[in-house]
């Protein structure tokens, strides 16, 4: 998708300059009209730099929005509103228990 191709090559340098770890933006979700863009993200590292992630987002989305819109080739540019995705944490949890189980395995 055009929206997240954008904001991903704008943001993930933006944010690796601001905020230690890895920002990933995972999907984006469309409303039926068009007019509202909800752009999730993954973000592995500290959590209170996860809050500074969510805050920049926040405070940024105008202008990420602004530029976004250059691009696109539409009437009307999405609002844009970023969540948080903790899918990439939890798959990572479930294969760090998976190890576990396997090493437990191994030793018996």
């Amino acid at each position: 998708m055009q929206i997240q191709r954008d904001i991903s090559g704008l943001l993930e340098r933006e944010l690796a300059e601001r905020v230690p770890g890895l920002v990933t933006f995972t999907h984006v979700k469309l409303s039926d009209d068009l007019r509202n863009a909800r752009v999730y993200y993954s973000y592995l590292g500290d959590p209170e730099d996860r809050a500074r992630v969510d805050k920049y987002l926040t405070s940024e989305r105008r202008r990420i929005r602004s530029q976004v819109g250059q691009n696109l080739h539409v009437r009307h540019v999405p609002e844009i509103n970023f969540k948080f995705d903790p899918s990439v944490e939890e798959g990572m949890r479930i294969e760090q228990l998976l190890d576990e189980i396997k090493r437990e395995q191994s030793g018996d």
